[in-house]
């Protein structure tokens, strides 16, 4: 017969997948896997475990706060709510 291209070949090969099953892989959202160095990992690792940290001290933070019925207000020592207490004097 006449010779197959690969691409006529992967049609003909994913049709009969079609047939034989209704499994279908998920679409790839994310390029595929690469190698990192033993370095890259660490730093990944180390970044992703103080991120976790970080939003889990949050988290029990806002419980607690929930819990104690606090309610966490903005303070600005040096912002407008201290200037309209101070008064102006004159040194003389």
């Amino acid at each position: 017969g006449s010779p197959i291209t690969t691409e006529e070949r992967r049609l003909r090969d994913k049709k009969h997948l079609n047939d034989i099953t209704a499994a279908r892989l998920p679409p790839l959202h994310h390029s595929p896997a690469k190698l990192l160095s033993i370095e890259e990992s660490i730093a990944i690792q180390i970044q992703q475990k103080e991120a976790y940290e970080e939003m889990q001290a949050k988290l029990a933070a806002q419980k607690l706060a929930e819990r104690l019925n606090i309610k966490m207000l903005r303070f600005e020592p040096e912002g407008e709510a201290l200037m309209q207490y101070r008064e102006v004097r004159d040194e003389d």
